[in-house]
């Protein structure tokens, strides 16, 4: 295990320009999109760098509405949410000059998908340099493992330190699976600090709240979120509501209503976790 502190500079990949149509969230046109498998979308930016979405869940998946109990029902009903909010659970690879970096890992259940969407762009498990966690819950760390082998056999993989040490002082009964995962790959395991530019020109920039070491990454205009929203058609337009799975609700909150504001200000295109499919998404700023 290995703690870093890097400082070279970000990719500033360029971004084609979108026009506007009111400050209304849309499927991101950043970039040229194709998608020749179900579940996954590659977009290549004007810059020569290409991101992927893969869909890790088989099946479709909603968000109840039990996970957002503060909310309430007259704001379900005006939102027609009442059966559900459309998630996925994602991941995203991006092709950069240092190599392949995977953002998360699924799942890793029997029907997960992310390793058939892999193979559907031309990556095998081994090919994977670099493997990026946004935080430790089970369906983004589940796909590191099949039983007690490394998936990923060449990876590093980084995470922050803040995360680390966090789930490191929970009970047993709730790290089991982040200390099994890690020890995994102990010998390939970096721990950052927010702030440090990571291979590929990365920024790790802090986004605390739904864990205590959620992270957030860009490179150039690409922003990928982790768990920033559960439910993108409630906490888009209300931030302040939270699901159930963030662990700091109030810090939650601000890091939502901050991240959103920078991506916003910046032309940011999102790629977030449980974003509806394709899973990018790119906000206009407010007039």
């Amino acid at each position: 295990m290995k703690t870093i502190g890097l400082t070279a500079s970000l990719l500033f990949a360029s971004f084609l320009t979108m026009s506007s149509c009111g400050n209304v969230p849309k499927q991101s046109q950043a970039g040229k999109a194709s998608e020749s498998v179900q579940g996954v979308k590659t977009m290549t930016m004007e810059d020569g760098l290409q991101v992927t979405w893969i869909q890790d869940n088989a099946s479709e998946r909603l968000m109840p509405r039990s996970l957002f109990a503060a909310a309430p029902d007259s704001l379900f009903e005006s939102l027609s949410l009442q059966g559900g909010i459309p998630s996925t659970v994602s991941t995203f690879l991006l092709q950069s000059k240092e190599g392949p970096i995977l953002f998360d890992a699924g799942l890793g259940q029997a029907d997960s998908r992310l390793i058939a969407g892999l193979a559907s762009i031309g990556i095998a498990p081994e090919d994977v340099k670099y493997i990026y966690l946004t935080h430790f819950h089970g369906d983004h760390i589940g796909g590191l493992m099949k039983e007690d082998t490394a998936v990923f056999p060449h990876a590093e993989i980084y995470a922050s330190q803040l995360e680390y040490d966090a789930w490191m002082a929970m009970p047993d009964e709730k790290k089991s699976q982040v200390v099994r995962t890690m020890d995994a790959y102990k010998d390939r395991l970096h721990l950052f600090g927010f702030g440090d530019t990571l291979p590929g020109g990365v920024a790790a920039i802090e986004a605390i709240g739904h864990t205590p070491g959620h992270t957030v990454y860009q490179a150039g205009k690409l922003l990928v979120v982790g768990d920033l929203m559960h439910g993108v058609a409630l906490q888009l337009p209300h931030p302040e509501f939270c699901a159930s799975y963030d662990m700091e609700p109030g810090q939650a909150v601000k890091t939502r209503q901050e991240v959103l504001d920078y991506a916003r200000k910046n032309a940011l295109t999102m790629a977030g976790m449980h974003f509806p499919a394709p899973a990018f998404l790119i906000l206009e700023e407010n007039k």
